[in-house]
């Protein structure tokens, strides 16, 4: 096995709406995220993507939006994103998002959020819920790790990264 010489970069997903107590969260799992020394990587946007890059940047991180529109008119980046991505693939942008991370938070969401989901899953990208979707498939709840805390969702995402 080579030895890693790059960061890892984690995602962060959740809806461009959101409540306070999830706002606080994503702050805080951003906080966490760049305090490990990761890139923290977000759809660049406003309420989950705001916080959880707000966090990041209060500890001295790098935040990374996958933005939705083709240029800075058509979706203007959160203020708190170093480097912002500009996709033109509107909604096909989560795709990007889940294959450029190296494993996934998902806090609260919408659909945009359960499209991000289900692609972590279908990639087999370590992912864990922290107040997001519950699902079931065929009737069976998936094994999909959650968390309670901010602190909780990080320590059980760190857990299942794997080195290349």
């Amino acid at each position: 096995m080579r030895e890693r010489t790059y960061r890892w970069v984690i995602g962060v997903m959740g809806g461009s709406q959101c409540s306070e107590a999830q706002y606080q969260m994503a702050r805080r799992v951003g906080q966490l995220i760049a305090g490990r020394g990761a890139v923290l990587l977000c759809g660049g946007m406003t309420g989950v993507m705001t916080a959880a890059a707000q966090g990041a940047k209060e500890v001295g991180g790098l935040t990374l939006g996958i933005m939705p529109g083709a240029n800075a008119r058509e979706s203007p980046p959160n203020p708190y994103i170093d480097i912002a991505l500009f996709t033109g693939l509107r909604e096909g942008r989560n795709y990007v998002n889940v294959c450029a991370c190296d494993g996934m938070i998902a806090i609260g969401g919408g659909y945009g959020t359960l499209s991000e989901i289900a692609l972590a899953l279908r990639l087999g990208k370590p992912l864990v819920l922290l107040e997001s979707w519950q699902l079931r498939i065929e009737g069976q709840a998936p094994d999909i790790p959650m968390a309670q805390t901010p602190e909780e969702a990080v320590e059980k995402l760190w857990a299942m990264l794997v080195e290349p």
